[in-house]
């Protein structure tokens, strides 16, 4: 049920990082990260390139700067 979930959130924001998505759904970054991974095998989203920290105040989370993006495909697969 969540990866549907999951699916249709990214489908509607087109792209998220992982820190809004565990922010969310509530979860840890680990199993979404697993969800996201099954997700990118099937097509249906990819992994954005490394976002930069901007070497200013240190503070971001590498989770808020890790990116997925939806790849337009049918939902019915």
């Amino acid at each position: 049920m969540i990866l549907m979930e999951l699916q249709k959130f990214l489908s509607l924001h087109k792209t998220a990082s992982l820190a809004d998505l565990k922010i969310h759904f509530r979860m840890e970054a680990e199993p979404l990260r697993d969800m996201l991974l099954r997700l990118i095998r099937k097509g249906r989203v990819r992994k954005m390139d490394k976002g930069k920290k901007c070497g200013g105040c240190h503070t971001c989370s590498d989770d808020a700067i890790e990116f997925y993006e939806w790849v337009d495909c049918c939902l019915n697969d």
